[in-house]
């Protein structure tokens, strides 16, 4: 986990491209990794799940 408990996925590798979280008071913090004093979104657990079943599923994959 890094500063202030901002974490991002280990699959991020080194090229920036990926979003940072944060879990705290029983909400899940979502911002740009690469603006640290950006924008930053917001879920209670239950969208943070719907977001996670949904990925798992495939649900949100880029059209080609």
């Amino acid at each position: 986990m890094s500063a202030r408990g901002w974490f991002k996925s280990s699959f991020s590798g080194q090229q920036g491209n990926c979003v940072a979280v944060r879990f705290a008071s029983g909400m899940v913090y979502v911002r740009d990794d690469k603006v640290a004093d950006g924008p930053v979104l917001a879920f209670n657990r239950g969208e943070w799940e719907a977001f996670l079943l949904g990925a798992f599923n495939g649900e949100f994959e880029i059209p080609q």
